[in-house]
């Protein structure tokens, strides 16, 4: 049976991806610029509020992925004190000046998360060789990868997504999101072969996920 990850950016899409039918929150701020690390206070609302698992984002700001000496300190500092508020994973990412995975500041922070998994998020979708990439985030110890197949969106994307879940077997779970509604779900899940999914749920410009759009991707999930 496939899984749904609602991407949450406060504490009502977080009750809401609960009370539809989703698997995990993916808990961010500021969703105009594809998300950033939430605070410690919202991070406690939601994990009073929340039992299903909570993931939380790890990302000083938005823009590119090459963070400076000062923005990796923040990163791990936020990955230590999330992980004594009984978060059940983080979701992060870093590249180099090449656009290809930093493995050593990768797996510095992978290490410091342990035992909680870690998503390598979004920035998968700009490096420029898609094989090695793949490689290297499973080197760095990650579980997962969110990714549209390094497309705009998880409908271009298909072809690469498939071929990611193939090469991928079971060494780590490639996650298509980016563009996911409940009028493609299905397809995608069909033709790619994954078997966890992320959506934002958000379909009437808010920022709140709509709970009969969780509601349908769950459903759909759970028939796949």
């Amino acid at each position: 049976m496939a899984k749904l990850e609602i991407a949450c950016f406060h504490l009502d899409s977080a009750r809401i991806a609960q009370e539809n039918g989703a698997d995990r929150v993916e808990l961010c701020a500021e969703m105009h610029v594809g998300g950033t690390s939430p605070s410690i206070d919202m991070v406690k609302n939601v994990r009073s509020q929340v039992q299903i698992d909570l993931n939380v984002m790890i990302r000083p700001r938005g823009g590119d992925f090459v963070y400076s000496v000062a923005e990796f300190e923040q990163m791990k500092q936020e990955i230590v004190a999330f992980k004594e508020l009984a978060v059940d994973g983080f979701v992060f990412g870093i590249l180099d000046t090449y656009c290809a995975v930093n493995i050593a500041q990768n797996t510095e922070l992978v290490e410091l998360a342990r035992p909680l998994p870690c998503t390598f998020h979004r920035a998968f979708d700009v490096v420029k060789d898609l094989d090695s990439a793949l490689e290297d985030v499973i080197a760095c110890g990650f579980n997962t990868i969110l990714t549209s197949g390094c497309e705009p969106n998880v409908d271009l994307g298909t072809t690469n997504l498939r071929k990611l879940v193939k090469q991928a077997g079971e060494r780590i779970t490639i996650m298509p999101g980016g563009g996911l509604r409940s009028t493609n779900i299905a397809r995608v899940l069909r033709e790619t072969g994954a078997q966890y999914v992320h959506s934002s749920a958000i379909t009437d410009g808010s920022e709140t996920a709509v709970a009969d759009e969780v509601a349908a991707l769950a459903g759909s999930v759970r028939q796949a």
